[in-house]
């Protein structure tokens, strides 16, 4: 079976820093996209920012110059660097991989359990 596990989260005021990871962990061939996405309080969940296994990345517009993502393959991670935090980042963060756990498989997409990120004003 296959696990993401996430860490990192907390309480931070406005400006300040967190830094999420998120390892992939059992039965794993390869692993494409990782990502982070977020959900807020009633609302939908949100990608946050996409990393390729060459390293390309993709973010979403709100988080562009705040936030960094970065992946280990050797250690099947994932990680987000979070700066500059607003208020409006207050969300769970989730942890996303395609991952295919023998030759030829059909990528399945797995998530972690999820992490509290809140930022006070």
């Amino acid at each position: 079976q296959v696990q993401l596990v996430e860490s990192g989260g907390g309480l931070v005021q406005a400006g300040g820093s967190l830094r999420l990871s998120c390892a992939a962990s059992g039965f794993i061939f390869s692993i494409g996209v990782m990502g982070w996405y977020r959900q807020a309080p009633g609302k939908e969940r949100e990608l946050v920012a996409t990393v390729v296994r060459e390293g390309d990345t993709n973010y979403a517009d709100s988080v562009k110059a705040r936030f960094t993502i970065s992946r280990d393959n050797a250690k099947n991670a994932v990680y987000l660097q979070m700066n500059s935090l607003k208020p409006e980042d207050t969300a769970v963060y989730y942890c996303n991989a395609e991952i295919s756990q023998y030759s030829g498989a059909y990528p399945f997409n797995y998530w972690g359990q999820g992490t509290q990120v809140t930022v006070s004003s």
